[in-house]
């Protein structure tokens, strides 16, 4: 619980942070959904980029 409170603060106090990850993770959600529409390797791309947003999280969960 203590690491999702950091990430919490982290995130509320880093407006712009907080946007790219979520944008990050929306468009990777998209293209999983849209797979047809993204090309060569879209659940390739997809899961890349789901797992950057998770990351994201993860770092602002280990800032104090």
């Amino acid at each position: 619980m203590k690491m999702l409170n950091r990430m919490k603060k982290y995130l509320s106090r880093n407006a712009g942070y907080n946007a790219i990850v979520h944008m990050v993770l929306g468009i990777g959600i998209g293209f999983l959904l849209t797979y047809p529409l993204a090309g060569t390797h879209p659940v390739r791309w997809g899961v890349a980029l789901i797992v950057v947003g998770l990351l994201g999280h993860v770092y602002a969960g280990m800032q104090k």
